[in-house]
């Protein structure tokens, strides 16, 4: 019998537990996708999408969308909130946003849109290229546009234009000098908006993000501003435009009990405004809805601890608690959750290339004249570990010879060859040592990062600062899965680096049982089979936050759609292509047309004066054009 079995990679990669219902293994070893819950049958494996971007001629990295999985979510979250809001007997609607700060791509604000027109979800957009696509593509009637961000004349111009476009709009006063402003527009275009103000919460939220309330946040008004700005409205016959509270306490919130804090403080202010005659009618409780990233369900930073259900369920009985207990009417409901929309919908897929060993290989490199005698000790070791019971003993003498061997090499007393011998056997026992010790009782401390010390690297065809950059900035855990082979037993304990030339450039913090790995488990490459492995959970920021680092740019996209009648499940609807280098140049004030001329001039050159046949000369100008039409990332096939 085999000595592992799906069970155990499921227990290693926890798909389960992240992967919110739509990613699976498969019994065939393989990571299977599935878009619809209420469709058992209905079941993609990702072997296949590989295997039809092959056909496709499509180059790896490649970025994957299951925009099933993405209209999936929009749905879940409007119909949580739709049957809670029924079963509470709360006594107003909830009207939705998409923030497109989250993920800008057309093709995913299209999809939110069209999946979004049952339940008339609607966009937030917190720039003027934003609001710019948000007039353009958020067609949903009824639905409503909030503006959040700072705010110039422009940007509020371009939001009246809105309102005269028949669009839902409501500005949203980020500080208390904006009102002057909107004041001022209205009555210069003789249109009356509709205001928002954006509470400074004294709740903090819990987790990486817990700096977006409290006193030192960068948005919003105290309470103090919020009584001014009323006094204000009302002073300039304009109280009846303020329709919206709003506030934001973090993104990826951890801790359900600081959404319990934030809804209990906003219903507090949402009452005594409607106290004070100012006739609210919705309450944004913004972003935050988090993502369990590391399937731990906790409060760590990469986590948390609460369904969407339960989320829902404080927002909605939280708020109509203390609405009824005040006699205030319920407001209508509106939330800016964006990473729980996005982010399972989207993953990176990427080849392994090849692999990293810390000794770099074994060398027995042939000496002249007598061997010294540190080489012949640590050789002596290695040949003879069996007699060596303790594992202390053994790390250290094998340690010793090789520093020893180091200092000598300076003195010129080893040579280099020998040098190289001395490491390799050095390597060779150290992981030997950690064979032995994967069944030992007690791992003395020196031994305890044996496993670290001696990790792969497996380097993949991507970058980390394209495609992942929060494993980066601020180490945020994205899973990691190889597609193919998890019903054998992967023997590889590695990290992932990248193909960019900053030492930066890697992944050493993986899921764990109880705090993050810095290494994974992957399967031993093979010469004759392509082995790739997803970074999964990057549809939220990590598509669009990506940059020119090296000169990478933007992957190659294909989008998938589940199809039932299909005999694998699914077909690619659109493929999106990458960065070209010629296009990445050009962003970067080159001109590639130009350096094309000036290669050709030098090459022309060289052929004048006969150092290249004219033919061959040819051909490596056209090399050039070639590469500059070309990909960005390694061509492996």
């Amino acid at each position: 019998m085999s000595d592992w079995n799906i069970e155990q990679a499921e227990e290693l990669y926890r798909v389960k537990r992240w992967g919110g219902g739509y990613f699976q293994i498969g019994d065939n070893g393989n990571l299977h996708i599935t878009p619809n819950e209420d469709d058992e049958h209905l079941r993609i494996d990702f072997k296949s999408v590989i295997e039809e971007i092959q056909r496709e001629n499509i180059q790896f990295p490649v970025v994957v969308r299951f925009h099933d999985i993405l209209r999936a979510q929009v749905a879940a979250l409007n119909d949580i909130f739709n049957k809670t809001i029924q079963a509470a007997g709360y006594e107003s609607p909830y009207m939705g946003v998409y923030p497109i700060k989250v993920n800008q791509m057309r093709e995913v604000v299209e999809e939110i849109v069209d999946a979004g027109q049952p339940y008339q979800f609607g966009l937030e957009a917190g720039s003027k290229a934003e609001l710019l696509a948000v007039l353009a593509y958020n067609t949903n009637e009824n639905a409503l546009t909030i503006l959040n961000g700072y705010k110039d004349d422009e940007f509020l111009k371009l939001a009246f234009m809105g309102m005269l476009m028949g669009r839902n709009i409501i500005i949203v006063v980020e500080k208390f000098s904006e009102l002057a402003a909107i004041t001022r527009l209205s009555r210069e275009l003789g249109i009356r908006p509709t205001i928002g103000l954006r509470a400074k919460m004294s709740v903090k939220g819990r987790g990486k993000w817990e700096g977006s309330s409290g006193d030192r946040a960068k948005f919003g008004l105290s309470i103090s501003e919020i009584v001014a700005a009323v006094a204000y409205l009302k002073k300039e016959d304009m109280l009846d435009t303020l329709k919206l509270l709003h506030f934001h306490i973090g993104s990826q919130l951890t801790d359900i009990r600081s959404i319990k804090e934030a809804i209990t403080e906003a219903a507090r202010i949402y009452t005594e405004l409607h106290h004070m005659d100012v006739k609210l009618e919705y309450v944004d409780v913004g972003g935050g809805l988090g993502i369990d990233y590391d399937g731990s369900k906790s409060t760590s930073d990469s986590s948390k601890n609460y369904s969407m259900k339960e989320y829902v369920g404080d927002i909605v009985y939280g708020m109509q608690e203390i609405c009824d207990q005040e006699q205030v009417p319920h407001p209508i409901l509106v939330s800016e959750s964006g990473r729980a929309l996005t982010a399972h919908h989207s993953c990176v897929v990427m080849e392994i290339v090849s692999e990293i060993k810390p000794n770099g290989g074994n060398v027995n490199a042939p000496i002249d004249g007598e061997e010294h005698f540190i080489l012949t000790n640590i050789r002596e070791l290695a040949d003879n570990l069996e007699a060596y019971p303790n594992p202390q003993e053994i790390y250290n003498d094998a340690t010793d010879w090789k520093e020893q061997a180091q200092n000598a090499f300076k003195l010129r007393v080893l040579s280099l060859e020998q040098l190289a011998t001395v490491e390799s056997l050095y390597w060779n026992i150290m992981d030997t040592l950690r064979q032995r010790l994967k069944t030992a009782q007690f791992i003395p401390e020196d031994l305890q990062d044996l496993e670290k010390l001696l990790a792969s690297q497996y380097l993949g065809n991507f970058s980390v600062f394209q495609s992942a950059a929060d494993t980066w900035a601020i180490d945020q855990g994205l899973p990691v899965v190889p597609i193919t082979r998890m019903h054998e037993k992967p023997t590889v304990t590695c990290s992932l680096v990248d193909i960019t030339c900053d030492s930066d450039g890697k992944i050493d913090h993986f899921v764990g049982e109880s705090s993050p790995n810095t290494t994974i488990a992957l399967h031993e490459l093979k010469e004759d089979e392509k082995y790739y492995v997803g970074l999964f959970l990057t549809g939220a920021y990590q598509d669009v936050m990506g940059d020119m680092h090296n000169l990478f740019g933007r992957l190659n996209e294909v989008h998938i759609f589940s199809y039932d009648d299909d005999p694998e499940d699914f077909y690619i609807e659109e493929i999106v292509r990458g960065s070209s280098v010629e296009s990445v140049l050009d962003i970067m004030q080159y001109n590639p047309k130009s350096m094309a001329k000036d290669v050709k001039k030098v090459i022309d050159k060289q052929i004048s004066a006969g150092k290249l046949n004219p033919r061959e000369g040819v051909r490596w100008i056209d090399f050039y054009d070639d590469c500059l039409a070309g990909y960005t990332y390694l061509k492996t096939s």
